[in-house]
């Protein structure tokens, strides 16, 4: 046998090995729906996080997950956004769910109303029904009510393709409105708010 036919059996060797090991570890990558969270769970993770609001996270969090369930990830981080009748909205933070790993997450978004002010926040995001992770990288559309002046609490809804987002909201600032508007999920940060 040629030392050329030698390498390329010896190649096709260790590729058809490769390929089986590679085979196998395709289903143990591959992303699972993230599985849901219970209410003290949350609770806690959010006490840790918003500190001394206590109360009004563990009301906002039962009644959310009265309304949508149990949330199947979340995301804990921080936001400002301002407005005058048009305003925008950006923010930062990490997505954590059970079983598809945490991740870095970005959104920005305009909005349209009666809305004055600007404020800055920490959001927890429920995130309902969350087919797998890159399904949050997606517009989401809602109508977003605040009134608070130097501080205050606020839980939205937002939703697209069967996925609900539920910001909860507490921060400093003035703001009093209503509007309509999206949120945008991306990897990576961007000035850009559409």
């Amino acid at each position: 046998m040629s030392r050329r036919a030698l390498c390329a059996r010896l190649g096709l060797g260790v590729f058809a090995a490769l390929s089986g090991v590679a085979g196998g570890l395709i289903p143990a990558l591959a992303e699972e729906r993230p599985i849901p969270y219970t209410d003290n769970e949350l609770i806690d993770n959010g006490h840790r996080f918003f500190g001394s609001l206590s109360r009004g996270l563990a009301e906002a969090i039962q009644s959310a997950t009265k309304r949508w369930g149990q949330p199947n990830a979340y995301v804990l981080g921080q936001e400002a956004g301002g407005a005058f009748v048009g305003g925008v909205r950006f923010g930062e933070g990490t997505m954590y769910t059970r079983n598809a790993g945490d991740r870095r997450v970005f959104w920005q978004g305009p909005s349209l109303g009666l809305d004055y002010g600007a404020d800055g926040d920490r959001t927890m995001m429920l995130i309902y029904n969350l087919p797998s992770t890159e399904a949050l990288y997606q517009r989401f559309v809602g109508v977003d009510g605040s009134a608070y002046l130097v501080g205050g609490f606020g839980v939205t809804a937002l939703t697209a393709n069967g996925v609900t987002v539920v910001p909860i909201r507490t921060g400093v600032g003035a703001r009093l409105g209503i509007n309509i508007g999206y949120l945008k999920f991306t990897e990576h940060p961007t000035w850009n708010p559409f």
